[in-house]
């Protein structure tokens, strides 16, 4: 391939993202959202410059849609893959830990990803919120709410009252 033929597919596939990028990025918004939508487009455009079928394509546009539903899919599937696995590394704790109570474990496995990141910061390895917040890097702020947000999810699954 000469370099005037690798430089029109750029030309191309850069031409067709103008075009198309931001209706692709709200595409990918409604199937995994805002945090991911970003990473999706990016991981499809990576994908169909690499394999060059976009030069080859008849309807670019549809091929566009077409990888980034497929790069979605990759996404849902590895999270879930990840679930379960944290899940199975949470249950064999359980089981190999008396002291920790399979109801608060199944709990706090429920919560998100980052309010488990602020619940073990913060209780297990005993934590400030402005430690939580340097090692995270995030704001005091958002420690803060994902905490409470946290808390207020586990007393409701445990059937704690607050007071």
């Amino acid at each position: 391939m000469t370099v005037d033929v690798w430089m029109t597919g750029l030309s191309v596939e850069a031409d067709l993202y103008k075009r198309y990028g931001s209706d692709l990025v709200r595409f990918a918004t409604g199937l995994v959202g805002p945090a991911d939508a970003q990473d999706v487009v990016s991981d499809a455009m990576v994908g169909l410059c690499k394999s060059r079928r976009l030069l080859e394509a008849v309807n670019g546009r549809a091929l566009m849609y077409r990888a980034v539903l497929a790069s979605a899919r990759s996404l849902q599937r590895s999270s879930f893959r990840r679930r379960l696995r944290e899940a199975r590394t949470a249950q064999s704790v359980v089981t190999h830990d008396p002291e920790i109570r399979p109801d608060v474990a199944a709990a706090v496995i429920g919560l998100s990803r980052q309010q488990r990141a602020c619940i073990f910061l913060t209780y297990w390895e005993d934590l400030s919120v402005a430690d939580v917040a340097d090692r995270l890097g995030i704001e005091e702020g958002s420690v803060k709410q994902h905490l409470f947000r946290a808390r207020k999810r586990l007393r409701e699954v445990l059937g704690v009252r607050s007071g």
